[in-house]
């Protein structure tokens, strides 16, 4: 048995492998109830957990599956002073029924990253769990110890894939620990399974001669959100175990808790543009994985807004937010039935923006895609680019006594964006909705 289960949001892959009775996961995250779950549908004992690296974008659940489970939780980085677990050490095997499991050492993500391959009932190799050395069309990035062991990260990496991975055979199975949309790549490709034989063929990061060219492509500094810090202590010492659920507030337990606290509102763009409790930061639901811990603080209450409270609740503790205190029972509508303010934010269509551009206005624009994005689908003439995430760096470059036009690729981030601002005093927000592929502008063309 080889399940894979995925994180939204995180794109985090996890893994469950099992054979006969017995059953391993690799890599969980901290809701381990499903892990659990599949392993009582296959008659199966979970006996061991395995990770392939101390991670940065997500709290692991190895801790919570042990308390659940009795399993044996494995480590990576044996010379981190870990609260729990014991460390992997390279060329240690296990059996699982009749397969058998082996760790590699591949440093370069980390300095002991661990890979584990799982040798098939005839003992030949199979699968490898790749961790975040080497991803579908990507490889792990190199910048977690700073600018001055660059080199270093990436030379070890390259060792890693090229003398210890690749050698494995083509038509070994891959199973790294992301997928498209990960923080830890940033050029997954969308292959939901791919093999060795595959990524040396496709994989542009491997197309190189040596440790040199590889380093050309590999070794930069890249942007990482800064709760990437809390995770990397919560997965050192080891988590807390998950409280029990989300307390529901009716309208007047909740009035009283925002004082000090952080509301969080995870509906639609248009339904927070339209009415939402004043000072109320807005993450559409889906990307509050990817932009939560940007924005949200570890040491003040969170309070929800949402029209789903359970998915928003375990997103936040997949991250360690173990500070959501609450929310709001009845959502917004129960808000405007006890008769309490709400504040909007105006929204218009990218083709009306595009007409006040084409009448000669001059709107002040603030384009909040990243460099990438303007790279890829054009820029905004005399637009103002301050990407969502670096927008606290920047506050003040952005005027308070001019009405703002926000523009991104939806209007998802631009609500984000003007939620921001107009808790920090800014009044005359407009949030572009639509993006690129409806610009219609015959004076201001993308460029």
């Amino acid at each position: 048995m080889l399940k894979r289960i995925e994180s939204e949001g995180l794109a985090h892959y996890s893994y469950l492998i099992g054979d006969n009775n017995q059953a391993v996961v690799i890599d969980p995250r901290r809701d381990v109830e499903h892990y659990i779950e599949i392993a009582e549908e296959e008659e199966m004992t979970i006996t061991d957990i395995f990770e392939t690296h101390r991670n940065e974008d997500y709290v692991i659940g190895s801790c919570e599956l042990q308390a659940k489970t009795g399993a044996d939780v494995w480590h990576a980085e044996k010379d981190m002073d870990y609260g729990y677990g014991e460390p992997a050490e390279e060329g240690k095997t296990w059996n699982i029924g009749r397969l058998k499991l082996e760790a590699i050492h591949t440093p370069g993500h980390t300095l002991g990253s661990m890979s584990y391959l799982l040798y098939d009932p005839d003992g030949e190799p199979w699968i490898i769990f790749t961790g975040d050395a080497l991803f579908a069309g990507d490889v792990g990035r190199v910048d977690f110890y700073g600018a001055e062991r660059l080199k270093e990260m990436s030379d070890k990496l390259y060792d890693s894939i090229f003398n210890k991975i690749l050698p494995l055979g083509d038509g070994v199975i891959i199973c790294p620990a992301h997928g498209a949309g990960s923080v830890c790549g940033e050029s997954i490709a969308e292959r939901e399974w791919t093999t060795i034989g595959i990524e040396r063929e496709r994989n542009l990061k491997l197309q190189v001669s040596g440790a040199s060219e590889f380093a050309d492509k590999v070794a930069e500094m890249r942007e990482y959100p800064p709760y990437f810090a809390r995770m990397e202590k919560m997965n050192l010492e080891g988590p807390e175990l998950l409280d029990e659920g989300i307390k529901y507030m009716d309208t007047d337990e909740f009035e009283e808790k925002i004082e000090g606290a952080v509301i969080l509102d995870t509906r639609p763009e248009l339904a927070f543009g339209a009415a939402h409790v004043p000072g109320a930061i807005s993450i559409w639901l889906n990307g509050v994985p990817s932009f939560a811990g940007w924005f949200l603080p570890y040491d003040k209450p969170i309070l929800l807004v949402s029209d789903d409270v359970p998915k928003a609740a375990i997103y936040l503790k997949r991250m360690g937010y173990d500070n959501v205190k609450g929310a709001l029972s009845g959502g917004m509508l129960s808000w405007h039935m006890s008769g309490r303010k709400s504040v909007s934010v105006n929204t218009l269509t990218v083709q009306k923006l595009c007409g006040m551009l084409d009448m000669g206005k001059e709107p002040w624009i603030l384009d909040v895609r990243g460099i990438g994005e303007l790279k890829n689908e054009g820029e905004i003439e005399d637009a103002h680019n301050i990407h969502v995430t670096q927008m606290h760096k920047k506050m003040e470059d952005i005027p308070m006594d001019r009405e703002i036009y926000i523009f991104c690729g939806s209007g998802l981030r631009s609500m984000t964006a003007a939620s921001l601002l107009k808790r920090d005093g800014w009044k005359n927000l407009n949030v572009v909705l639509g993006g690129v592929k409806g610009w219609t502008s015959t004076t201001c063309t993308l460029e």
